[in-house]
């Protein structure tokens, strides 16, 4: 179709087709640039059991689990063993909190492995499956990469993407509170190698678990990411104007040195979901709508007065960005911003937003783990509750 009314190139935004390096290839047989990384790059970090070999092969830490496919549950469970009880059971091509099971003793083992498979084959189109120790309340951190098709290499910063549900992103920010400068410093040249080591051009970031200082590799996504606009707001990069330079060939314009990480940004993504209700999806039609405004807010939004939300895709409505000098002006900025958005006929989780940043757990910097998993405090966060 691209090709069929003349485009010159196709970003793919940051959906499956944007790590699918058969599609990436498609793109270039019918001479339509695809504004991403070569499909080899894509290859390379596609199977995460391939990435995990690759990345170890560079000496950065791993999760500690199977560095190959497990197609066994007899062998399954003797690396099971070997880590320890509970472990995680991963697709290998898997991602955005699909294709993954928290298993706690051998007896829930075989069941799923197999359910992890069925998963991987529906969503990703790749039955294999892998293990990993399961560590309980991890921070979630991603670093961000740019990369030219010279070879050129930055990294823009981490963010903190401990806030989740069901392993899925809720909130995100910038800079991560827990990460120091001798840590930044360590996971930028992990970033750098991971990208250099697989000829990587455009953007891309690399995600990994942070336990106390250490840090272990989980998976590299070859595309620009959900929350990529806090990056933007800390250093002053337009992350898709870079991705469509580098697509038409240019080197990159910033060098290392060059980059700096000015104030706080904190991401909060607006999903038509009850989390008072386990985050049950909320579908309807949207009947008021009115966003937040004025200086350090930022809405990425695609939705209106009348839209209406179904139950067949994604529950993402908006994503509500906020910039401030500290992390504390940052969060008062949205709780403000978050108080003047409204949204009607559709529950969203903007009350969840309002009493998580409201939370100690928040103001200490905290994963909010402890929260997510109790019923009484996602009861606290209904609409009528939290504006109580």
């Amino acid at each position: 179709m691209a090709a069929k009314h003349g485009c010159d190139a196709l970003h793919p935004g940051y959906g499956f087709l944007a790590e699918n390096a058969e599609f990436a290839r498609m793109c270039a047989e019918a001479d339509v640039k695809f504004v991403g990384p070569p499909p080899e790059a894509i290859a390379a970090m596609g199977g995460k059991t391939e990435a995990r070999r690759r990345v170890s092969a560079l000496g950065v830490p791993i999760v500690p689990g199977a560095t190959t496919d497990i197609d066994d549950p007899a062998e399954g469970a003797r690396i099971a063993a070997e880590l320890g009880y509970p472990v995680a059971v991963k697709a290998s091509g898997g991602g955005g909190g699909k294709g993954f099971r928290i298993v706690e003793s051998e007896e829930q083992l075989a069941d799923a492995l197999a359910a992890v498979s069925n998963e991987g084959q529906r969503f990703f189109g790749a039955p294999e499956v892998y293990l990993e120790r399961y560590f309980a309340d991890p921070r979630h951190v991603e670093i961000q990469v740019l990369a030219d098709e010279a070879g050129n290499v930055v990294c823009l910063g981490e963010r903190d993407c401990s806030v989740q549900r069901r392993h899925q992103k809720l909130v995100e920010e910038s800079p991560a509170p827990a990460v120091d400068e001798l840590l930044q410093a360590r996971l930028a040249d992990y970033a750098i190698g991971i990208a250099q080591s697989i000829g990587y051009a455009s953007a891309g970031t690399v995600e990994g678990l942070l336990v106390g200082s250490d840090f272990y590799f989980l998976e590299m996504n070859t595309r620009l990411q959900v929350e990529h606009p806090v990056t933007e707001l800390v250093t002053g990069i337009d992350l898709v104007r870079e991705q469509l330079r580098i697509a038409a060939g240019n080197e990159l314009d910033v060098r290392q040195d060059e980059i700096e990480i000015r104030g706080h940004a904190i991401e909060c993504r607006i999903n038509a979901e009850a989390a008072h209700k386990g985050f049950i999806p909320t579908p309807g039609t949207i009947d008021a709508y009115r966003e937040p405004g004025g200086p350090g807010v930022r809405v990425d939004s695609g939705v209106s007065v009348g839209s209406t939300v179904t139950p067949f895709y994604d529950s993402l409505l908006a994503k509500l960005i906020v910039w401030d000098t500290t992390r504390e002006r940052a969060t008062a900025r949205m709780q403000r911003a978050l108080r003047e958005y409204e949204i009607g006929g559709v529950t969203t989780l903007i009350p969840f937003h309002s009493r998580l940043l409201e939370s100690r757990q928040w103001h200490e910097g905290g994963t909010a783990r402890d929260l997510l998993g109790s019923r009484e405090w996602l009861q606290s966060t209904a609409p009528d509750q939290a504006s109580a």
